[in-house]
């Protein structure tokens, strides 16, 4: 195996598109997925048993028996892959292929062949593609949007495309600690990743506009958890700025000694 793809669940019993991940399978057979039940409460867990019974070695269904959430449940599957031997990237798809294996293929490629750590695609680059999606969860999205700018301080325009590939090594970095919150893990992942390139970042990583996106309705994202985003992501940034500072201490102390 060469490709891992991480697919977390949640009650994605009548979501889980079972036909277009076999056919992916069946013509990609260097690629190997990981389901992750995240505590789910319908039946997802046991179709997801029946279709590993049914696609063989190329499928892991790891079971987390408590729902903890979309961060710890994709770094709970990569960090499963990162056991396999001889998986050279690893990524995570939505359960729903909002972003499809087309799309999700070309990033791959990508990846490998301009040799970055991290790839991640774009619904909000001028040259993406055909993008459906719900009006007020775009609003929603163009208001956090902002304040995960401000809090990252990258060109980046799209933090929260489930979409997003890593080489095993950056993998190993960035999915080794918990992340603070549920849902904006991914503003984390790009913190960590300022941590370890600094100000070579914007060359280790690529945004790159899909082809197509749609926005599948049955978002396990509540009204509550949405409320109390800009309360996380000030947790976030509170967070990030000790750690800098904790970071310039400690190099101003190693600098006077």
């Amino acid at each position: 195996m060469k490709y891992g793809i991480v697919i977390p669940c949640y009650n994605e019993s009548e979501r889980l598109p079972f036909n277009k991940f076999s056919q992916f399978l069946e013509t990609h057979p260097n690629h190997l997925i990981c389901f992750v039940n995240d505590g789910s409460q319908d039946d997802t867990l046991l179709k997801l048993l029946a279709f590993k019974l049914e696609s063989g070695r190329q499928v892991i269904v790891y079971d987390m028996p408590m729902n903890s959430g979309k961060a710890e449940a994709v770094r709970s599957g990569m960090n499963r892959l990162l056991e396999v031997e001889g998986i050279e990237q690893i990524g995570f798809l939505d359960a729903d292929l909002a972003t499809g294996f087309d799309d999700y293929l070309m990033l791959e490629q990508k990846l490998e062949r301009d040799e970055l750590a991290m790839i991640f695609g774009s619904r909000k680059l001028e040259e993406s593609g055909e993008i459906d999606r719900n009006v007020v969860r775009a609003t929603l999205s163009m208001i956090i949007g902002l304040m995960i700018k401000m809090i990252l301080r990258l060109p980046i325009k799209d933090t929260q495309c489930g979409a997003k590939i890593f080489s095993t090594d950056t993998a190993r970095f960035l999915f080794q600690h918990s992340f603070k919150t549920k849902w904006l893990f991914d503003v984390e992942i790009f913190l960590r990743m300022k941590r370890r390139f600094k100000e070579h970042t914007m060359k280790m990583v690529s945004e790159v506009p899909l082809r197509s996106w749609i926005d599948i309705e049955g978002s396990k994202l509540k009204t509550r958890d949405a409320i109390q985003i800009p309360v996380m992501l000030l947790r976030i940034a509170f967070s990030d700025t000790k750690v800098r500072l904790l970071n310039n201490n400690q190099y101003t102390l190693k600098k006077a000694a």
